[in-house]
């Protein structure tokens, strides 16, 4: 994919070691509050170690999308989102298709990606210190392109069918936070949804199946560490398929536990696929990424291979 950004000059070894300047993304609304909380615990981290930050906070999604773009443009070292995975989401179409820097500061209420990552959660001074350490590696984002012409990037899963609806009703719901919103808003959907027919191309495998809910993983968990693509890793160049075939909703709710070990994998009606390219369609359903409406099915779904450069403790 070309490029969409300016492009910045690297050291030949990666990452200058040094971040000089960067630019921090604050949803305030994060964790009920938490981001705006530890937002400025970050930024006085960041500086107190010499890094030149300044904050970007809008009334918006599109506003602060707006802003991301233009810290970009300007020439930022490092792009950082404070918050949860909807914010790293968000930084991270400011930051794709450039040689920015994507940096998190997670106090969100799943904190999916920075899971995946290995970052410290819910303590903004030590994830501070990854970023002025200049810790970073090079990991795998995937490119949604829907039919409606919208392009989105994302870092952990892509999800259609019930898992959507599901998604779409939690982010309605105030109470509780976190796993436990997900689970009430599980069951709540469970008993009005019904399997959908599913036609889904990986690579140049077809497959027409009817089921409940199919997930694309470029990371291995989404809802607060529900490991739904167990074997998805961040830096393999492929993508991660799981569908749900159709079951009973007693065994669905019966092996709805064991998303949390990713052993749901085991189970006959749920079918694992691989591949770098997706093509998926079924009526009426609608993509979700890292938890954020994308646009409805159907869609196409590629992986670029350590594409983006992100700030993580592990290497």
């Amino acid at each position: 994919m070309a490029p969409r950004g300016v492009r910045r000059t690297v050291t030949p070894g990666g990452y200058p070691r040094r971040v000089l300047n960067a630019a921090i993304l604050i949803n305030p609304t994060s964790g009920k509050g938490r981001s705006a909380k530890n937002a400025p615990r970050a930024v006085a981290r960041l500086r107190e170690r010499g890094v030149d930050v300044t904050a970007l906070q809008a009334d918006s999604a599109d506003a602060s999308l707006k802003l991301a773009h233009e810290a970009v443009a300007g020439g930022v070292d490092a792009l950082i989102a404070c918050g949860g995975d909807g914010t790293v989401h968000l930084a991270l179409q400011a930051v794709y298709g450039t040689d920015t820097a994507l940096g998190i500061i997670p106090v969100g209420t799943g904190d999916d990606i920075a899971r995946g990552l290995d970052l410290p959660r819910d303590d903004p001074a030590a994830a501070a210190d990854v970023i002025a350490d200049g810790r970073t590696r090079m990991v795998d984002y995937a490119v949604i392109n829907a039919d409606d012409g919208t392009e989105r990037a994302f870092l952990a899963v892509m999800s259609a069918g019930f898992d959507s609806e599901v998604t779409q009703r939690a982010n309605t719901m105030k109470w509780p936070t976190g796993t436990s919103r997900y689970l009430l808003a599980t069951i709540a959907e469970l008993r009005v949804y019904k399997p959908v027919e599913f036609t889904i191309a990986v690579d140049d495998q077809v497959l027409h199946e009817q089921g409940m809910m199919l997930a694309i993983g470029n990371g291995a968990s989404y809802g607060g560490g529900m490991k739904v693509c167990p074997s998805a890793r961040l830096d393999d160049g492929q993508l991660d398929l799981t569908l749900l075939g159709r079951t009973s909703k007693f065994t669905f709710l019966k092996t709805f536990p064991s998303v949390f070990k990713g052993t749901h994998v085991e189970r006959p009606f749920v079918h694992t696929l691989r591949g770098a390219k997706v093509h998926v369609e079924a009526a009426g359903q609608t993509a979700y990424a890292d938890g954020e409406r994308v646009a409805p099915l159907p869609v196409d779904v590629h992986v670029v291979p350590r594409g983006l450069r992100v700030f993580a403790s592990v290497g």
